[in-house]
């Protein structure tokens, strides 16, 4: 993989709101649900000091490197230029959605102002399964979070649940479909999807 195309994809959003389980569920192939995670056996989350978080990715027989950074720390991640930026939040908790709308998109122009025109930036909404067991008045349903990823002028709103697995593997896809069209021609994906190798 010496000679494949590097892409860094920035996941932004607050302490807590499921992207380290995200990224774990990834690194076990989002397609594993054969070993769906309990309380009892939760997911062997990856450790931050890794960073960045290194996936060979194929596509129609290309290899790529993805290269993940994940942070709730805006100083972190000054000095990296990304090729996607992935907004998340937790679908139980109003507070994280705000805040991708007050804290994280306003960083994200500020901080990358010769990418705010062609900076591909996803929402992404974790913890899904989360949903049916809060309180409604708190939780974030889809219809709201597209209408917000619309406001924000998003290209794209997913989400899905590390946890069950639930829609993981077609938030993955829609990842490398957005991610290897940053970078130039030939994008898109096989009918296999995104293999992680």
């Amino acid at each position: 993989m010496a000679d494949a195309p590097e892409i860094n994809i920035l996941l932004l959003g607050d302490a807590e709101c499921g992207k380290s389980t995200f990224l774990s569920r990834i690194s076990q192939g989002p397609n594993n649900n054969s070993s769906s995670p309990s309380k009892d056996k939760p997911i062997p989350l990856l450790k931050d000091i890794n960073q960045p978080f290194v996936f060979d990715i194929s596509l129609k027989s290309t290899p790529y490197r993805f290269h993940l950074y994940d942070t709730a720390s805006p100083e972190s991640w000054t000095l990296l230029t990304p090729h996607v930026v992935i907004l998340c939040y937790d679908i139980s908790s109003r507070l994280s959605l705000i805040n991708v709308q007050r804290l994280w998109t306003p960083k994200i122009t500020l901080t990358f102002p010769s990418l705010a025109d062609s900076l591909p930036v996803l929402l992404l909404g974790l913890k899904r399964d989360l949903r049916s067991e809060h309180d409604p008045n708190g939780l974030i349903y889809p219809q709201e979070a597209y209408r917000v990823a619309q406001e924000l002028r998003c290209d794209k709103y997913m989400e899905c649940s590390a946890v069950s697995g639930e829609l993981v593997a077609e938030v993955w896809e829609d990842v490398c479909r957005t991610a290897v069209g940053s970078v130039g021609e030939g994008g898109g994906l096989s009918e296999g999807g995104c293999g992680v190798m």
